[in-house]
């Protein structure tokens, strides 16, 4: 049997049996007969979590074949996708029928289903309230521990879909989920390379005055690229000029993600060069501006391998925090940015932004580095300012010091029990943080 590797290599697993349902019969069919056996069932989409979230240990099944979109109700602003349909294929379909979500992840390498259970959740604005994926879930179909199927709306089953939009894969199969769509809009992206204090003092002022805000600070150094991203009216003429393919070839590939490799790379081998060699890719940022259909300017292709550990914290404590971040990357030497996005307050119970507006603060290394030592000493700092970590990503959280974090644990857990006694969708990471 082939080994599993997860995107960024840190995980691996060997699992007994693959499988690759064609529909939801078959998954049903492969969770009952896993049942009899006793065997543990882990779907595994990209592989894109760098935590072990997704890590099987008896039936790794692919949802490969579970991909497209079911059904589109304009009236109701819905569409109905099946789970294993790829965030980038997904942007594509809902652009051709002129619809969009109206936020996203800044990756689409993510199945749905993935995506949504693990809490991606993109950055917004809190002017207008936007918030990750899971939030814009209206409905879903789960199979069960015991392959019984749900259907969960607001109206059928609420419980089940209040928690299972981020269920970490604990609570069933996803095969099918229902989002909120809109109709397609564009976005206006304009990057600038900022001071620190400048980044940090306008903070408030912007997250108020615009949709989407990404900020990237150059360790080693006080520059900061800013990348601010607004919707275009509809109708109106573009503030800037939709990127040429050609053009975002060269913007991207070989200045932003050739320089990014060729930097990071370097500063892994020496990491005394950290703050000169950031302080010319900080030269090479910024200066960008270009307009696009919303998932194009949300979205990037990650070229560049490294390992990332995220928190959010809550929003009154990003100074704090960030103060915290900058001085250990500094004592660490380390040459890949670090990446600060912010949300509104959701109200999915296993979201770091329940219940509060919330700073996501991201560390990176390349691949090629130990993360452990730089990453422990940020997730000690975040968590003392009551920062929860984002579960695709690296952590050591347990399940004893996530209960007081969440205040809808015990609900979680409590659901966990009904739908799957059994521990069918169990693995090692979930035993550690929502306990056996």
């Amino acid at each position: 049997m082939s080994t599993w590797q997860n995107w960024a290599g840190l995980e691996t697993a060997t699992p007994v049996r693959v499988e690759h349902p064609a529909d939801e019969a078959a998954v049903v069919a492969l969770v009952r007969r896993a049942a009899r056996t006793g065997a543990r069932v882990k779907v595994v989409g990209s592989g894109h979590s760098f935590s072990a979230v997704a890590a099987p240990e008896d039936t790794l099944v692919r949802p490969d074949r579970l991909s497209g979109i079911l059904a589109v109700d304009r009236a109701a602003g819905t569409v109905e996708v099946l789970a294993g349909t790829p965030l980038h294929v997904l942007g594509d379909d809902l652009a051709r029928l002129g619809l969009s979500l109206s936020n996203l992840g800044d990756i689409d390498a993510q199945t749905l289903a993935g995506a949504i259970s693990t809490g991606t959740h993109g950055t917004g604005g809190h002017g207008r309230g936007l918030a990750g994926l899971a939030t814009q879930v209206v409905g879903l179909r789960l199979v069960t521990g015991d392959g019984t199927v749900l259907r969960a709306t607001p109206d059928h089953h609420a419980d089940v879909l209040d928690h299972a939009r981020l269920g970490l894969g604990a609570l069933g199969v996803l095969t099918a989920v229902t989002l909120a769509v809109e109709p397609a809009f564009r976005l206006s992206a304009v990057e600038e390379v900022v001071g620190w204090d400048t980044m940090l003092g306008g903070m408030a002022e912007r997250l108020a005055a615009h949709d989407h805000v990404d900020t990237y600070w150059f360790p080693g150094t006080d520059r900061c690229l800013l990348r601010i991203s607004d919707r275009v009216p509809a109708g109106g003429p573009d503030p800037s000029p939709v990127p040429s393919a050609r053009e975002r070839l060269v913007a991207d590939e070989l200045l932003a993600y050739g320089a990014l490799g060729v930097a990071t790379a370097l500063t892994a081998r020496v990491p005394r060069l950290a703050g000169p060699v950031n302080r010319v890719v900080g030269r090479l940022a910024g200066g960008r501006a270009y307009t696009d259909t919303s998932h194009r300017v949300l979205t990037s292709t990650r070229r560049v391998r490294f390992r990332e550990m995220e928190h959010g914290v809550p929003m009154a404590a990003a100074a704090e925090a960030l103060a915290a971040v900058r001085a250990i990357a500094d004592r660490h030497r380390v040459g890949f940015p670090v990446e600060v996005r912010s949300a509104g307050a959701e109200d999915v119970p296993l979201s770091p932004a329940y219940g509060r507006e919330t700073c996501y603060v991201a560390v990176h290394v390349h691949r090629s580095v130990d993360h452990a030592p730089y990453f422990a000493e940020v997730e000690t700092a975040l968590a003392a300012l009551d920062g929860r970590p984002h579960w695709g990503k690296v952590h050591r959280r347990q399940a004893a010091d996530l209960a007081p974090a969440y205040p809808r644990f015990a609900d979680f857990l409590a659901l966990r029990d009904r739908l799957d006694p059994q521990r069918m969708f169990a693995n090692a990471y979930l035993r550690r943080v929502l306990g056996p």
